[in-house]
């Protein structure tokens, strides 16, 4: 496939939609998406209670895969070179990042310079990336429910915190994901950690007492009204909750209150304030 790119950013907007935007927007946010992410955050299906979609997968699915075709011939997305194990196969297992020309596209609209390397992503932080999206894109789809709203979500690099640790060094928090949301009465502020599994509580431990350390540097209290977020480890299965949360009581530098620990779908009752106020997570 030979690419047919544009020689200018205002020749190239005449050949992309608004959808078309959000999907090189959706790249820049989370990095990595694979086909049926894209799909749910840009082509979804249309819900029981008569939320407006698609009316099958099948037919969302192929007009995802007929529109990345058409924007990698833009040359705004690409392929990623190492493809998505287990049993999926064909277009929908394709992992796709943000082009060249999309990437220069977005800048100037931003009036920014500059270009982001890319690079062939490792094996692990290809599952974890997409991991965090797949997570942030369920949020997405509960939002669309009228469960609830999302005020921010915020992925990484945006989702970095810089500050001053107490001995004066300067530190950076790297959240998975920063999120905000809110129903009529309240809002809830998290942070949200991914955990595949693959990390020894040791270092579970040492990201855990890096959030402690913001909490105490007071950083993100003086930017929000004095709230400090639920730092949300989410787990595989409960008992590696079970053992993250025992490691962090036992642990005596660390304020449990600052952390909680579960599996993904128990989760969103704590990001999320669509349940009922007795099951919903908070603010420190």
């Amino acid at each position: 496939m030979t690419p047919r790119t544009p020689y200018k950013v205002g020749d190239l907007l005449l050949h992309l939609t608004d959808r078309d935007l959000r999907i090189l927007e959706d790249l820049e946010q989370y990095r990595l998406l694979d086909t049926r992410l894209i799909q749910r955050l840009e082509f979804p299906v249309v819900q029981s209670d008569g939320q407006p979609g698609f009316a099958s997968q099948a037919t969302a699915t192929r007009l995802t895969i007929r529109v990345l075709h058409r924007l990698e011939e833009h040359s705004v997305v690409a392929r990623v070179g190492r493809r998505i194990g287990g049993k999926g196969h064909g277009s929908g297992q394709t992992v796709w990042q943000l082009g060249a020309a999309g990437e220069r596209l977005l800048r100037a609209r931003r009036g920014e310079s500059g270009r982001r390397r890319y690079v062939d992503p490792g094996a692990g932080f290809l599952a974890h990336t997409l991991d965090v999206a797949r997570y942030a894109a369920t949020l997405t789809e509960q939002a669309r429910a009228h469960r609830f709203e999302i005020l921010d979500l915020q992925a990484e690099p945006t989702s970095w915190r810089p500050f001053q640790s107490g001995h004066g060094g300067a530190l950076t928090l790297k959240p998975d994901l920063a999120v905000v949301t809110a129903d009529a009465e309240s809002e809830t502020h998290s942070f949200v950690e991914i955990d595949r599994d693959t990390e020894h509580l040791p270092a579970v431990l040492r990201k855990s007492g890096l959030y402690q350390r913001y909490w105490q540097s007071g950083t993100e209290q003086a930017r929000n009204d004095g709230l400090f977020p639920l730092v949300v480890w989410v787990t595989p299965d409960q008992q590696r909750a079970d053992k993250i949360e025992r490691a962090i009581r036992e642990d005596g530098a660390l304020d449990a209150r600052l952390f909680h620990a579960t599996t993904a779908e128990p989760s969103l009752a704590v990001v999320a304030p669509y349940t009922s106020p007795n099951e919903r997570g908070g603010s420190l």
